[in-house]
């Protein structure tokens, strides 16, 4: 059985996914704009006290290994994260621009929990320096309702390639 068939089981209304679309496609849209414009400290508002963020190659999300070059558990490392960027890393100055499109819904468990896929690329811009693709990969999502309003519990951020930017400062 493929991952589709074995995923797809809690799936509501046409109806319904379409609106569930629609709010991670906001989501995703507002996320993208807190990172784009620098917001860092907007950042972790984004999850759930308990969330897990990952950044990790497509080769070690496919064979389940655990291992990311950024990896987040719990609130308080996303506002150490934030702070590490913000305050104490030293990096030449750029602008980042993230685009996101296909969301797809993948689940909808008993308990609420969207899983969902999306495709995410993210260009990046050195102030003396072309424009250039930083990464290319696929957000695989667990999103939650909370405070009125979707948060992530989950984000694994896989990426593509096997060859990676050296300075993966910000977070994709």
């Amino acid at each position: 059985m493929g991952e589709t068939e074995t995923l797809r089981r809690n799936l509501p209304s046409p109806a319904e996914l379409r609106e569930l679309r629609g709010e991670i496609e906001d989501f995703n849209a507002e996320y993208a704009h807190v990172l784009d414009e620098g917001d860092l400290y907007d950042w972790p508002d984004f999850f759930t006290d308990d969330a897990v963020y990952r950044i990790t190659g497509r080769e070690n999300a496919d064979e389940g290994l655990p291992i990311g070059l950024i990896y987040c558990d719990g609130k308080g490392m996303f506002v150490d994260r934030t702070r590490a960027v913000v305050k104490t890393t030293m990096h030449a100055p750029r602008y980042l621009r993230h685009y996101n499109s296909n969301v797809r819904i993948v689940d909808v468990g008993p308990d609420g929990e969207i899983h969902a896929r999306s495709n995410y690329l993210v260009l990046e811009t050195l102030m003396e320096d072309e424009t250039r693709i930083f990464q290319a990969g696929r957000y695989d999502d667990i999103f939650v309702r909370a405070d009125g309003g979707l948060k992530l519990r989950k984000r694994d951020c896989v990426y593509d390639s096997l060859i990676i930017a050296t300075a993966l400062v910000y977070p994709v």
